[in-house]
């Protein structure tokens, strides 16, 4: 099976949106030696602590430095923009990249009301998802000579186009446009099955897939000692826990103690977002990770690591490829 990578270019408190970057592309050139096959970036707006806002920039950059690993958005958040400019600019990604660009599209705003108002947008755009991905779609079909409107680049480029979710709308709406779905369990546990359920026993068949393909994501903390995995993963804790406080910010160092930092309400909420998380050694994640694939039957395996330290990030996803390319 196929595994992919998704990298929130996360800014720590020492550190700067630049440095995250910096840091995205030296995962993603790792990430292509050690086997995985796409690396994932996702738009988020008006937060401190991730830097992929500009999410087909930071796309471009990625793989400006690196060779042949597949890149794309999970996701652009389609209510946040015109179909027509996303068509041009993941058709100008593919025209610098050719067959290395694939879009994902969410229904979410991907952010809070005074951000919405700021990017032009209101909250009832959303409502309009399923009509807008028609419309790109349409914008990245081949274009005929009576055709008034071409995305140039996009039109004719057959870019892959997946649906992204944390409920059951997207995954109804892939099955009914016959496109690749991919679940946010890594943050959104409770929906994964009955969306997986839907989309595979709703799926008809298309000029994009003859068959479903489902993708689905975990968290990975995995290190050389379980203090050290669970070290790791305190940061992501800390994240969520702020997050329910209304205090995001920039990703915090990690404690050794995560009872010092929020109550245990607070750590309970966030655990239960990180429900599907894989923690500790290589043969702790091992276990996880090969119960998920098996409990879940996807296509492809989705890993994320929201790490404060960099080598560390580096050292998760390297024992999380052995796992897989020992399956």
């Amino acid at each position: 099976m196929k595994y992919s990578l998704l990298d929130l270019a996360p800014v720590t408190e020492e550190g700067t949106a630049a440095t995250a970057l910096h840091n995205a592309a030296d995962i993603a050139q790792h990430a292509e030696k050690w086997g995985y096959s796409r690396f994932w970036m996702a738009e988020h707006h008006n937060m401190e602590g991730i830097a992929s806002a500009a999410t087909a920039v930071a796309l471009g950059y990625v793989a400006s430095k690196t060779e042949h690993i597949r890149v794309g958005s999970a996701g652009i958040m389609l209510p946040n923009h015109a179909p027509f400019v996303v068509a041009e600019q993941f058709g100008t990604l593919d025209a610098l990249y050719p067959g290395r660009v694939d879009l994902g599209l969410g229904r979410a705003p991907g952010t809070d009301g005074a951000t919405l108002r700021a990017l032009r947008r209101t909250p009832n755009d959303a409502e309009n998802f399923p009509r807008d991905v028609q419309e790109l779609l349409g914008y990245l079909a081949e274009a005929q000579p009576a055709d008034v409107i071409k995305a140039v680049p996009g039109y004719g480029q057959k870019i892959p186009v997946w649906l992204l979710g944390s409920s059951t709308f997207g995954a109804q709406l892939a099955a009914h446009l016959g496109l690749p779905y991919a679940f946010a369990s890594h943050f959104a546990p409770d929906y994964l099955h009955h969306a997986l359920k839907a989309y595979r026993d709703n799926f008809k068949p298309s000029q994009y897939l003859d068959k479903p393909y489902a993708a689905a994501a975990m968290n990975v903390f995995a290190a050389d000692s379980e203090t050290e995995a669970r070290y790791m993963m305190s940061s992501m804790q800390q994240q969520f826990i702020a997050l329910r406080r209304g205090m995001p910010g920039k990703l915090k160092a990690p404690v050794e103690d995560i009872s010092r930092v929020g109550s245990p309400q607070e750590i309970a909420g966030a655990n239960h977002a990180l429900t599907y998380t894989a923690v500790g050694t290589k043969d702790t994640v091992s276990r996880h990770m090969n119960q998920f694939i098996d409990d879940t039957g996807i296509d492809e395996l989705i890993l994320t690591c929201h790490g404060y330290d960099h080598d560390a990030r580096l050292r998760s996803f390297e024992i999380a490829s052995e796992v897989l390319n020992e399956r």
